[in-house]
């Protein structure tokens, strides 16, 4: 935990400039036009925290299953035995997978997991702008094309990711995937999109072999045909790539590490084990959250280090490049359970969910250590940076989730 006078002066410094900021009223245009945020996905919660990048200040949220009642009371008998289904395998139900803002800050889209659709909302007047089923019965993972057009969404059950729209919500085209689609990462360059897929995470580790195929799915970004496929003996949990497209770092089920990858040679090239904590000892891999170990992974502006994340081991870890040796490491409360990595706009600090905790600690790549402690909704777990309007930020319901 951050000592009390760490908290003390990240919520002042987070009052004082939202002080100045109203009683100055009106700053130069070039200033308010958009405010650098980390959109948090309050998971169980079912609303979307927004937190000031500069100040840790949790900014307000927005509630993004507003219908959630009318959505239950439509299911079809078959759509409420998979929605029972999936929060039973999932131990909870998640109600926020995923989300991303538009380019210009005005508009929210989000993934909602157990309610298997994706949905875009105006954040000023939180209007629901449409809304998408997607196939089967659990929308995972999802990314935003960088021009803002498409959502994309991995439709887990049915083994692909669903390219929508976002001008219209209506489905652009799909393509195929390896089992239990999990992340979709657009290259840094914004020329190939990777999906991940996981494979049944219901089952036992024994059965490995018939969780499906687990494979990164590499796509071309404009027209969503198939580049080349790399297959893993594990699931593969989030990963990052280099800006030269050469480089996956990633984590996979049951691996209390993470993997360097070639994706021109296709292979592994170095495999790295990180400490197991006293409680993950015991553990068995069974009972390992979804399959994960450690599941939580970015990297900072210059590529020369990755924050990652201990799930069952409650820490965090800044490793560097190229030696990929730890610099320093964070650790957590028992069962906090850190469940997710992203690095801020600013490149320097890493944002890491405590699902558990209901809080975002963020850490600082330079030291290592870390620099602030945000209260947000429940069971926070994506983070996706973004930027937001004023009209958007003047929207926000009461800094509570």
């Amino acid at each position: 935990m951050p000592s009390r006078s760490l908290r003390r002066r990240t919520a002042l410094l987070g009052c004082a400039v939202l002080a100045a900021t109203a009683m100055t009223g009106a700053v130069p245009a070039k200033a308010a036009a958009l405010r650098d945020v980390m959109a948090v996905g309050n998971g169980q919660g079912g609303t979307v925290s927004f937190i000031d990048t500069g100040t840790y200040a949790n900014l307000g949220s927005i509630n993004v299953v507003p219908d959630l009642q009318e959505r239950l009371d439509a299911m079809t008998p078959a759509e409420r035995i998979g929605y029972e289904a999936v929060n039973a395998a999932q131990g909870y139900r998640k109600l926020v997978d995923d989300m991303a803002v538009s380019p210009d800050g005005a508009t929210i889209y989000v993934s909602r997991g157990a309610l298997s659709d994706a949905v875009a909302f105006d954040i000023a007047t939180k209007r629901m702008l449409w809304r998408h089923k997607t196939e089967g019965f659990k929308a995972d993972h999802a990314a935003l094309s960088p021009d803002g057009k498409r959502f994309v969404v991995s439709a887990t059950t049915a083994s692909k990711a669903e390219v929508i729209d976002t001008a219209t919500g209506s489905l652009e085209t799909s393509f195929a995937t390896g089992t239990y689609p999990h992340a979709n990462d657009y290259s840094p360059d914004g020329r190939i999109l990777y999906n991940s897929s996981i494979g049944i995470t219901s089952l036992p580790k024994l059965l490995n072999a018939l969780k499906g195929s687990k494979a990164v799915t590499a796509v071309d970004a404009a027209t969503f045909k198939p580049l080349r496929t790399y297959t893993f003996d594990y699931g593969i949990r989030p990963a990052v790539f280099t800006r030269d497209n050469k480089t996956m770092f990633a984590q996979l089920s049951y691996l209390n590490g993470f993997i360097e990858y070639d994706l021109t040679a296709g292979k592994t090239t170095r495999t790295v084990q990180m400490p197991f904590s006293d409680k993950a000892a015991k553990m068995k891999p069974d009972d390992y959250p979804q399959n994960s170990a450690h599941h939580g992974m970015a990297m900072n502006a210059d590529e020369t280090k990755l924050c990652m994340a201990g799930t069952i081991d409650d820490y965090v870890s800044i490793v560097s490049r190229p030696g990929l040796t730890t610099d320093g490491t964070v650790h957590y409360a028992t069962d906090a359970l850190p469940y997710w990595t992203q690095t801020s706009p600013n490149g320097h600090d890493c944002f890491v969910s405590l699902a558990e905790d209901d809080q975002i600690s963020v850490i600082d790549y330079r030291t290592a250590k870390e620099v602030a402690r945000i209260d947000v909704g429940r069971f926070p777990q994506r983070e996706r940076a973004a930027k937001l309007t004023p009209a958007a930020l003047a929207a926000l319901n009461p800094a509570k989730g």
